[in-house]
């Protein structure tokens, strides 16, 4: 990103008025250094591209995907046809379920998701916040709900970095201007984002339990109760092993699954040749048709366990930002995709000869000898599996809480060549109890099975709709051919949703309440930072008042460091200090902390200062990459800043004050909100910010944690905003 520095000016001109406890982050913000005495307004902003990736890098990370993307997806085959139950199975019904299989994988896997969805990413990110991103820089979204979910002056950065066309289509112009739908897209995308996070416990609780109950074949002795305590035990490990990182982890795991992938083919094959040599017929769809005859209704309750065959194929999208296109579509082409159709295409030509193992059906296709190579390689390949949503839920988390819609936690970058590899402690502990609580609640029965499914799905059928819009909206693609899209996927996904709302009972609604615990905390979220914005944005004090509030307080020696999240503007809390605290320092600087879509800012471009009009006021935006420290310990920061004021000044009498403040000492001041919810709006609104939304300000991290403020310099102001 640094290498590229193609710069214009925009002029922002609304303040980001974000919460103290959220990070302002400029998803696309590059300001260089001003001059004091210059607009704070106007900035100069790189055009973000995606990186570059040379053929070695690409091979590199298709390799690495293997380890993380496709863990999932690939070891579906453990559990797929154990998980349908046939009376008096034949020939026609293995043949029929294979070509669902086939085509479920070639339709969703291949052609949406690899030819199609990973084409929409919003700079090298996936996943559905990115599609809606995408969609916000294309479009003018005018409701509350949605202007709440970012700071007031993203849009126009966003629309900055857009390709946008200057020709409107009637669809998009009806976009525009319902706020419905606007509001009905914004709910669909936090819908379809927290049944990921949903996905993310449930990954790993199939996919173990399933590996592990393979053992259950070799002794009577192992029961299930067995299988569900070594299962939580793998779990365990894995979540442990979480904090290393993608790029580590990867490493462990893709050898994991080139082996898993090599072993399953060529099992696969082997079962091919010995027990049913023509199975790959089944490519014909003629073979559904013939199987929905013979079941009729049952064969449509059976697509709930079928479905299971594309689960997984989320996790390609939503792991975008940890690799890159053309890896991901490598790796499934050349490995993934060919690797499962010979490993089910083998499972049915053994269950053609063997219809009686059909519970059994994985480990009873392999070969004697191999059993225990195969148990180990399995449940290895099984904690990879798991690998594919944890990293999803990360990076959702991690654009979440940058769209501002999500409480700030602990992000930590554990990678510094790819920016878009994250791990977050809290959201990991989250998913581990999630997981844990499932594996034994369930205990290893159908129910997981059920949930998994209905969330995949849903996932899914979102995707499709947010995918429309993009054709309709960023593509500007012919209406026909988006409609033809539309009406295909929802189709297929709609016809597997509808066998799986007969399990809703039976498992499928844990999916349903992990989401509804993310969504409640969402919109909790967003509605305390929009009626905050509002407060502030009513109350603001103007350049006149400021001025005055200045030239009538007394001034004391030393240098002031006022944290605000504001970059043009001041808040009220200002006002507040100043009767509190009855004096302001010599030097008072505004600052605003921004972190940025680069691994590193370089050094002359870590601040940006103007001069706030009254002599001794200025303000400084301080810049820090993923990868950089942010850190404010000890003289080092203040040096730093009064350095580059006395840079930029002119006058000697002005450069001299700044060098007796910095010796008279400094602190630290930082605003703390809370925020009121008064009679007039209700008891349920009473109920959210009062409670709560102060409850998720108390518990979450806040701006003092990201500074690293020593305790001793810093002054913490709080001020209760009554709305």
């Amino acid at each position: 990103m640094e290498e590229e520095r193609k710069e214009t000016v925009v002029d922002v001109t609304h303040d980001d008025a974000s919460s103290e406890e959220g990070e302002a982050t400029a998803d696309s913000v590059m300001p260089s250094r001003s001059r004091l005495g210059f607009s704070f307004s106007a900035y100069k902003m790189p055009k973000r591209n995606p990186k570059a990736f040379t053929t070695w890098e690409t091979l590199l990370l298709g390799y690495q995907s293997l380890g993380v993307v496709y863990g999932d997806l690939g070891t579906s085959p453990l559990y797929v046809f154990s998980s349908i139950k046939l009376a008096e199975p034949t020939e026609g019904d293995f043949l029929g379920i294979l070509s669902i299989i086939f085509w479920t994988l070639t339709l969703m896997g291949l052609l949406k998701y690899v030819l199609i969805v990973l084409q929409a990413d919003d700079h090298g990110e996936g996943g559905t916040f990115a599609l809606y991103t995408l969609l916000r820089q294309h479009m003018n979204f005018k409701s509350e709900m949605v202007m709440s979910l970012k700071s007031l002056d993203s849009d126009s950065n966003l629309k900055f970095h857009s390709r946008r066309s200057s020709i409107t289509s009637k669809a998009q112009k009806f976009l525009e201007e319902s706020t419905i739908a606007q509001k009905f897209i914004t709910y669909i995308v936090l819908l379809g984002t927290c049944m990921v996070i949903g996905d993310g416990a449930l990954t790993p609780a199939i996919s173990v339990l399933s590996a592990v109950q393979g053992i259950q074949s070799r002794s009577s002795t192992i029961t299930q109760t067995h299988v569900v305590w070594i299962s939580v035990a793998i779990l365990l490990v894995l979540f442990f092993f979480q904090r290393f990182g993608t790029s580590k982890v990867s490493f462990l795991f893709s050898p994991i699954m080139i082996l898993w992938f090599g072993f399953t083919a060529v099992i696969g094959v082997y079962n091919i040749v010995r027990c049913y040599p023509p199975v790959l017929k089944a490519i014909s769809p003629h073979y559904m048709f013939y199987f929905f005859a013979d079941q009729k209704t049952y064969g449509w309750s059976l697509l709930g366990a079928i479905a299971l065959c594309i689960t997984g194929a989320e996790a390609m999208f939503a792991d975008l930002g940890h690799f890159s296109k053309g890896a991901i579509q490598l790796a499934f082409c050349t490995t993934v995709y060919p690797a499962l159709i010979l490993s089910y295409a083998g499972e049915a030509a053994y269950l053609i000869k063997n219809p009686g193992q059909l519970s059994t059906t994985f480990y009873s296709s392999v070969p004697e000898p191999l059993f225990w190579p195969m148990f180990v390689i399995s449940t290895l390949a099984a904690v990879v599996a798991s690998q594919a949503l944890i990293s999803a839920s990360f990076s959702i988390i991690r654009q979440s809480t940058a769209l501002g819609c999500f409480p700030r936690v602990t992000m930590i970058h554990t990678s510094k060549n790819h920016e878009g590899q994250v791990y977050s402690p809290e959201v990991n502990f989250f998913l581990m109890i999630a997981c844990i609580l499932i594996t034994v609640g369930f205990k290893g029965g159908a129910e997981i099975g059920n949930a998994f499914g209905v969330a995949v799905i849903w996932v899914m059928l979102i995707t499709t709709f947010l995918i429309t819009v993009v054709m309709i909206v960023v593509w500007q693609a012919n209406i026909a051919l988006a409609l033809l899209f539309f009406s295909v996927f929802t189709i297929i996904e709609g016809v597997y949703m509808t066998s799986l709302l007969n399990k809703l009972e039976e498992g499928g609604w844990v999916p349903f309440a992990i989401s509804a615990i993310f969504i409640v905390i969402t919109l909790t979220w967003t509605y305390g930072r929009s009626k905050k914005a509002q407060y502030e944005a009513k109350n603001m004090i103007d350049r006149k008042n400021f001025e005055e509030l200045m030239t009538s307080t007394r001034r004391v020696p030393g240098v002031c460091f006022f944290c605000t999240d504001l970059m043009n503007g001041i808040p009220p809390i200002v006002r507040h200090y100043t009767e509190l605290i009855g004096s302001v320092r010599n030097v008072t600087v505004f600052v605003t902390v921004r972190t940025l879509p680069v691994r590193s800012v370089l050094p002359d471009e870590r601040f940006n200062i103007g001069k706030l009009g009254q002599s001794g006021v200025y303000r400084c935006l301080v810049q820090f990459g993923y990868m950089d420290v942010h850190s404010m310990e000890g003289n080092e920061f203040a040096e730093s800043v009064i350095a580059a004021f006395r840079e930029a000044a002119e006058d000697e009498e002005e450069k001299k004050m700044l060098d007796e403040a910095l010796q008279d000492g400094i602190v630290f001041v930082l605003g703390r909100v809370i925020l009121k919810m008064t009679d007039k709006q209700g008891r349920f609104r009473q109920f959210v910010i009062n409670n709560f939304y102060r409850f998720l300000q108390k518990n979450f991290r806040s701006n003092i944690a990201t500074l690293k403020i020593p305790p001793g310099k810093h002054l913490q102001v709080g001020m209760l905003y009554e709305i």
